[in-house]
């Protein structure tokens, strides 16, 4: 598995619907890019004055992320995506 250092969020996008509520089936190409993701996994957090700052988000959370933020990554035939925890804009509870 991936480990991020440290305030980096390993985090999986969650698929967008693919019909609207009236029923139309949307093309691949109609579609907007996703912004809720599950954490896959979190850094350590990050050192300030020689503290650490652990991260507010936790492994399992959805959460919304910036569009087109973060680097994403292929590992292990997965599509991932490596953020700041400052790309992390909200927690879906």
């Amino acid at each position: 598995m991936l480990k991020p250092l440290q305030d980096r969020v390993v985090i999986k996008m969650i698929e967008g619907e693919e019909t609207t509520k009236s029923g139309i089936i949307l093309s691949a190409s109609s579609k907007e890019k996703p912004q809720i993701a599950e954490v896959i996994a979190v850094g350590p957090g990050l050192k300030k004055d020689g503290e650490l700052i652990p991260l507010d988000v936790k492994v399992g959370d959805k959460v919304v992320v910036s569009k087109y933020s973060g680097t994403e990554v292929k590992y292990e035939e997965e599509e991932l995506i490596i953020v700041r925890e400052s790309d992390i804009l909200a927690v879906v509870e």
